[in-house]
């Protein structure tokens, strides 16, 4: 086999049995085209026969270009998966590598305030070069807000969605559906792009468009997000994502309980849904400190 083909079938078996979003797949692709070159492997049963050395001594040519902690824990995570493959394709049985990445301190997820939420979606509509334009993003900003969604889940919506009911079925991470109830001001947004969108938008064909007709990709929400963030002199941290994170903030603040709020996020353990509670205590404490008669003084 050839590199390609290696390649290929990797992308094959990401996209298809794994279901991995297009943002992993190429990560995945290209941490395993480097491990490639590397060494030189050009079967499965070669690149099976690696051990944790090969992939330390990976790990320590992408570390000395300036690659960081979290960087290289995904790197390795890339690594690791592609050689589980390569033994399953090569029929060897043996025990996974067990290889220790990189510590990496979590940050808490950091969320924006109701208001700067609603703030940045009509943002992003009054800023943009034409009407229907800023229809699309302020919708999509809103199913992440409103709805929890990830920006690749609200992008792989299509025209079969419409018109959105009460509730909407999505497909998260590994292929993981989940059912989230759509509030009436996300659907009269979704609606609106519809109403004005130039592009026929039929059922097998993607919701949202980008200026030229195609699929919309993630930079352009993101550069909308960038422009309205700056134009609210909101933080660097105010991103799409972060809006995700105020869905979960702001619901556990309101009382939902973890179990229920992981089934909306579509998390697959309930520790993922369990940092939104120390979100909510430093913002409890952090309003206490703004408030309270001696931290004033």
């Amino acid at each position: 086999m050839s590199k390609a083909d290696l390649l290929e079938a990797w992308r094959g078996h990401l996209t298809l049995a794994r279901r991995r979003s297009p943002h992993t797949v190429r990560a995945y692709l290209a941490a395993a085209g480097r491990l490639l070159d590397a060494t030189g492997a050009e079967t499965w049963r070669a690149l099976a026969d690696l051990d944790a050395a090969a992939l330390r001594g990976q790990l320590a040519e992408r570390r000395s270009d300036g690659l960081g902690n979290v960087s290289a824990a995904r790197e390795l995570s890339a690594l690791k998966a592609l050689l589980a493959f390569a033994r399953d394709q090569a029929g060897d049985g043996s025990t996974p590598l067990r290889l220790r990445g990189p510590r990496i301190k979590k940050g808490l997820p950091r969320p924006i305030t109701p208001d700067d939420a609603t703030n940045v979606a009509d943002a992003v509509r009054n800023s943009a070069a034409e009407d229907w334009i800023g229809a699309r993003d302020r919708a999509v900003l809103l199913l992440m807000y409103g709805a929890g969604l990830r920006i690749a889940e609200a992008l792989s919506l299509t025209g079969a969605d419409m018109p959105l009911g009460e509730t909407l079925r999505v497909t998260g991470k590994g292929g993981k559906q989940r059912v989230v109830p759509m509030l009436p001001v996300v659907r009269a947004a979704v609606a609106d792009y519809a109403a004005r969108c130039p592009w026929p938008l039929a059922p097998r064909e993607p919701l949202f468009r980008g200026a030229k007709g195609g699929p919309l990709g993630q930079g352009m929400v993101q550069k909308a997000m960038a422009r309205a963030r700056a134009a609210l002199g909101l933080p660097a941290s105010a991103t799409p994502h972060a809006l995700r994170h105020s869905f979960a903030t702001h619901l556990l603040g309101a009382g939902a309980d973890l179990r229920s709020l992981q089934e909306l996020l579509g998390h697959a353990s309930l520790g993922s849904t369990q940092i939104y509670t120390q979100v909510d205590a430093a913002t409890l404490l952090s309003t206490y400190r703004a408030a309270h008669p001696r931290e004033k003084a």
